[in-house]
C-alpha cells in the first residue's frame, strides 16, 4: 500500500503561466484543500501529488497526464481522483477515480475556473446508480469487484438482473430491469453478510458469479479475563463468526464493556482485522436482556452479561433494532458474541429552491438522487423528474394534502427505504420538515438539506431588503387563527423589523393583506418602501417596488411574496436597500 498523506488534500500541478495562475486562484478559493505541488519538471510534481494526494487537478494534457501517472495506478477505489483541465480553462475532465471524486471535483472546479466539466463514466451519463459506488455511504464493501464492470454493463444495458437483499437497506434505486423477480436473469446481485449465501431454497449456482457486496451489518460482543491475549481473543471471535457463517467483512464494530476499554488483547485483535473497538458502561449493559446472563459476571464487572449485550447494545446504537446471531461462546480467558442489526431507513427533507434549475442546489440533487422513493406536490415533482434515477418509486399527491404527504414520507422510512420529501424554498420554512418530524420517531435516521427560500428569492431581485433584522410571517389563517397572525404582524411593526408576508392574498382570503398593511402603516411612514414578486426566479418573475401608500392589495396573489420595508428602509437608485446600521470607521 502507498504512503497517504495529507488527508482530504486535493494537489495541483501545472507547467504554464497560465495554469501557475490557476493553480493560485484554487488555492485562494479552497485554502484548507489545495496544495500546489511544484518541481523543476511537472512529471515530478505529479508522482508528488499521486503519493500524497487524495486528488489531482492537473493543468495539463490528458495524454501527458495519462503517461506520467500510468505506471503508478493501482484501483480505483484506493488511487486519488485526477482531472485535467486545459490551457484555456474550458474544459475539467474527469479522467480517473470518476465514482472516487474525479466528477464530482470536475463540477466544483467550473464554479471557480468557469470550466465545462466533462464526465464520460456512462452511468452518470444515464442518470443511473453507479455499482462501484452502490451502499458505499452505508458501509458496503465490494467482495469480488473484479465483476463491477461485468454486471454494471448488463445494468446500463437494460439486461435482467436479479438482484437479492437490498429490502433490508436504505439503497439508492437501480433501474426496472434490476429486480428480486428476475430470478431466471444471467447476472446477479447479492448483499449479504453471509459468508457463503444461504441459497434459501433456491438453486445455490445462483451464488456463482454474483456481484457481492458486504453490509456493515455485524457487531461482535467481546468479554475478557485480564490479561488476555489478542491470539485468543482473535481465535474466539473468528469462531463466532464461522458458526453462522457470518463474513467478517460485515462487522461494523467490536463492542465491549468499558472497563475494558484498554485491554491489549482486545485491541490488539480489533485493530488486526480493522475494526473499530467501542464501549459501554457497565448500567448500560446491565439494562440489556440477554439469553445467557450470569451473576459471576454481574459480581465482578457490574451487568450479568459483557458479550451478548454489547453485542446487541452496539447493533441497537447503529440501527433500529438488532437480532443476537451467535450467542456466548466461551474460551479459557475471553467470551464473544454477534449481533445483526436492522437498519434504520433515511429521511432526506429537501427544498427544491424557488422553481429556477439553477438554483436548486447541488446537495439537494445529490439527495433526490439517493432516494429510493420520492414524496412531494405533483407540482413541484415536475420541475425535478429529469434528475430523478430510473428505478425511483415517485409517490405524488395534489394540493391540501400535506399531512398525508408526510406520513406517508415517514412511513416509508420507518419502513426501511430510503426517502426524499420534496416541497419548494427551503423545507423548513412554511413547508413539510415541520409536519413531517412531527411524525418521525428515532427509528429513522433524517437529514434536511436546505433550499432558497422564495423571500430570499425576491430580496436578491429587489435589492437587498433583509439587510438587518426581519420578521416571516405567514397571512393564511386556513390553520393559525387570525388573532395570532394579527398578534405577530403587530409585534413585528412595533419592533420595526422588515416583514416577508407569505400567503399573503387569495381569492377566499383577500381581506388579511389589507389589514396587515394597516396595522404596519400605523407604525411606519408613508413612504416605506415594499417590494413585491411574483413567481420568484421562474421565467414568469415579475418584480415591483413600490410604497406602503401606494401598494395595491388587489395585485398580489398566493405566487407573490410581499417584503414590507422597516422605518429605515429605503429606495436607493431604484433598489430596496434596508441599512445595516453599521458605523463605518
Amino acid at each position: 500500500m502507498r504512503e497517504r498523506t495529507g488527508v482530504g488534500r486535493i494537489g495541483v500541478v501545472a507547467a504554464t503561466a497560465s495554469g501557475r495562475t490557476a493553480a493560485e486562484t484554487l488555492r485562494a478559493a479552497w485554502p484548507d484543500e489545495v496544495r500546489v505541488l511544484t518541481a523543476d519538471k511537472a512529471a515530478d510534481a505529479l508522482r508528488e501529488a499521486w503519493r500524497t494526494c487524495d486528488a489531482i487537478v492537473s493543468f495539463l494534457a490528458v495524454g501527458a497526464t495519462v503517461r506520467v501517472l500510468a505506471p503508478l495506478l493501482g484501483h480505483k477505489t484506493t488511487d486519488p481522483a485526477v482531472v485535467c483541465v486545459d490551457e484555456s480553462m474550458a474544459f475539467a475532465v474527469a479522467v480517473l477515480g470518476g465514482h472516487h471524486g474525479a466528477n464530482l471535483l470536475a463540477h466544483r472546479l467550473t464554479g471557480v475556473l468557469g470550466c465545462r466539466p466533462v464526465v464520460t463514466t456512462a452511468s452518470d451519463q444515464s442518470n443511473v446508480t453507479p455499482l462501484d459506488s452502490y451502499g458505499a455511504d452505508l458501509g458496503f464493501t465490494v467482495h469480488n469487484p473484479e465483476l463491477l464492470a461485468h454486471v454494471g454493463a448488463a445494468v446500463l444495458s437494460g439486461e435482467p438482473v436479479w438482484i437479492d437483499g437490498a429490502d433490508h437497506w436504505p439503497l439508492p434505486p437501480l433501474p426496472p430491469n434490476v429486480s428480486p423477480d428476475a430470478g431466471d436473469a444471467g447476472h446477479h446481485i447479492l448483499i449479504t453478510d453471509n459468508a457463503e449465501y444461504d441459497c434459501m431454497g433456491h438453486d445455490c449456482r445462483w451464488f456463482d458469479g454474483a456481484l457481492v457486496y458486504r453490509p456493515r451489518s455485524l457487531v461482535v460482543g467481546v468479554g475478557s479475563a485480564r490479561g488476555v491475549s489478542a491470539e485468543e481473543v482473535g481465535t474466539l471471535v473468528d469462531q463466532a463468526l464461522a458458526a453462522d457463517m457470518l463474513a467478517p467483512e460485515s462487522v461494523r464494530c467490536l463492542a465491549t464493556v468499558d472497563l475494558k476499554a484498554d485491554e491489549d488483547g482486545i485491541l490488539q485483535a480489533a485493530a488486526a482485522r480493522g475494526w473499530e473497538v467501542v464501549t459501554y458502561p457497565a448500567e448500560t449493559l446491565a439494562a440489556v436482556v440477554v439469553p445467557n446472563p450470569s451473576e459471576v459476571v454481574r459480581a465482578e464487572v457490574g451487568t450479568p452479561s459483557v458479550a451478548e449485550a454489547a453485542a446487541l447494545h452496539g447493533a441497537r446504537a447503529h440501527g433500529r433494532d438488532a437480532a443476537l446471531m451467535v450467542e456466548k461462546r466461551k474460551s479459557a480467558n475471553a467470551t464473544a458474541a454477534v449481533a445483526r442489526l436492522r437498519p434504520r431507513g433515511r429521511l432526506a427533507i429537501i427544498g427544491l429552491g424557488p422553481g429556477a434549475r439553477d438554483l436548486l442546489t447541488p446537495r439537494a440533487i445529490t439527495a433526490l438522487q439517493r432516494a429510493s422513493v420520492v414524496v412531494g406536490l405533483d407540482q413541484y415533482l415536475d420541475q425535478v423528474r429529469d434528475l430523478i434515477r430510473p428505478g425511483t418509486r415517485v409517490i405524488a399527491s395534489g394540493l391540501g394534502q400535506e399531512e398525508e404527504r408526510a406520513r406517508t414520507a415517514v412511513a416509508e422510512a420507518s419502513a426501511g427505504r430510503a426517502v426524499a420529501l420534496v416541497g419548494s424554498g427551503d423545507a423548513g420554512v412554511y413547508a413539510m420538515a415541520s409536519p413531517a418530524l412531527e411524525f418521525a420517531g428515532s427509528d429513522i435516521d433524517v437529514e434536511g438539506v436546505p433550499g432558497i427560500t422564495a423571500a430570499v428569492a425576491a430580496a436578491g431581485v429587489l435589492g437587498a431588503p433583509l439587510g438587518h433584522d426581519h420578521a416571516y410571517i405567514s397571512l393564511s389563517d386556513l390553520h393559525t387563527p387570525w388573532e395570532a397572525i394579527e398578534r405577530r404582524v403587530t409585534a413585528a411593526a412595533e419592533g420595526d423589523f422588515t416583514v416577508c408576508l407569505y400567503n399573503p392574498r387569495s381569492r377566499a382570503r383577500d381581506w388579511q393583506l389589507p389589514k396587515a398593511l394597516e396595522i404596519l402603516a400605523a407604525h411606519r411612514p408613508p413612504e416605506t418602501p415594499v417590494g413585491y414578486v411574483r413567481n420568484a426566479a421562474r421565467p414568469d418573475q415579475a418584480v415591483t417596488l413600490t410604497t406602503l401608500a401606494d401598494l395595491d392589495p388587489a395585485r398580489i396573489d398566493m405566487f407573490t411574496v410581499v417584503i414590507v420595508g422597516s422605518s429605515r428602509s429605503r429606495a436607493v437608485a431604484g433598489r430596496f436597500v434596508t441599512p445595516r446600521g453599521y458605523r463605518w470607521a
